[in-house]
């Protein structure tokens, strides 16, 4: 998120403070990003179905049917279960994100034609997130304490003033060199996000559409697409059946959890 673990970074009406005006690019641009983050938390916990549309770079598409359950915990960040049901050769199939703000994410996917569960190391979060457009780095947490930040300008995104704070992990295996993120001045929603891979080349841009607010706090979108400028292929996930509060626990995303929740 997603971003935290989806990116997923709904948020309420804020304004940065008029004090800012005397700060540092640096601190304007941390501030901004540490704002967004503090009103995204507090739903608790969450469950939705998402439809994922691979598209090549001739058009073609294939559709994954998933769902995702996520819970906030105390001092851990989040965690997170994606689990496939379409189609049949990927059903049951599992991804299992433990959430570290200060530290690294620990990531598992379980392969049920395998009976086997692989651990994500670090060092292969740049791969291919099941042949999508996102990669498991893209899909972990995204904590303010692993990262850098710095406004980089202002300029409007359809329709929406938007401030540009760029990100740059502090994990030298990060796939990127920086990041680029377009958040909404009015609602703290993050709109669209840039990633430049380590020949500092535009590699992929993430866009975020057709939010939603739940609860009469946070927002969600209901489509996420990532396009491959290098590629010329993209991946939409198009969110459904969103529900807050259903009660789930931390037994609901140990390593167990990865082959029954197929």
């Amino acid at each position: 998120m997603w971003t935290r673990s989806w990116v997923l970074m709904a948020v309420a009406t804020a304004a940065v403070p008029a004090a800012s005006v005397c700060q540092t690019d640096e601190q304007r641009g941390r501030e901004i990003a540490v704002r967004a983050d503090r009103l995204a938390r507090g739903y608790g916990d969450l469950t939705a179905r998402l439809t994922m549309v691979l598209r090549d770079r001739k058009g073609r598409e294939r559709r994954r049917e998933m769902r995702i359950q996520v819970l906030e915990t105390e001092g851990d960040g989040e965690r997170t279960l994606l689990v496939f049901d379409n189609p049949r050769d990927l059903r049951g199939t599992a991804l299992l994100t433990h959430g570290n703000p200060s530290g690294d994410d620990s990531q598992w996917l379980y392969l049920p034609a395998l009976k086997r569960v692989k651990r994500i190391a670090s060092s292969g979060r740049s791969g291919s997130f099941m042949g999508s457009e996102f990669s498991y780095e893209d899909i972990r947490s995204q904590a303010i304490a692993r990262h850098r930040y710095r406004l980089a300008g202002e300029e409007p995104l359809e329709g929406e003033d938007c401030w540009i704070v760029e990100r740059v992990s502090r994990d030298a295996e990060s796939t990127y060199s920086r990041q680029l993120i377009w958040i909404d001045r009015s609602e703290h929603r993050v709109r669209r996000i840039d990633y430049y891979d380590r020949d500092e080349q535009l590699l992929k841009t993430l866009r975020l559409k057709g939010f939603r607010r739940y609860l009469d706090r946070f927002w969600r979108p209901d489509e996420m697409e990532m396009v491959n400028h290098q590629t010329s292929r993209s991946t939409r996930i198009l969110w459904h059946e969103y529900a807050f509060g259903v009660g789930l626990d931390q037994r609901d995303f140990d390593r167990a959890s990865l082959e029954w929740a197929g």
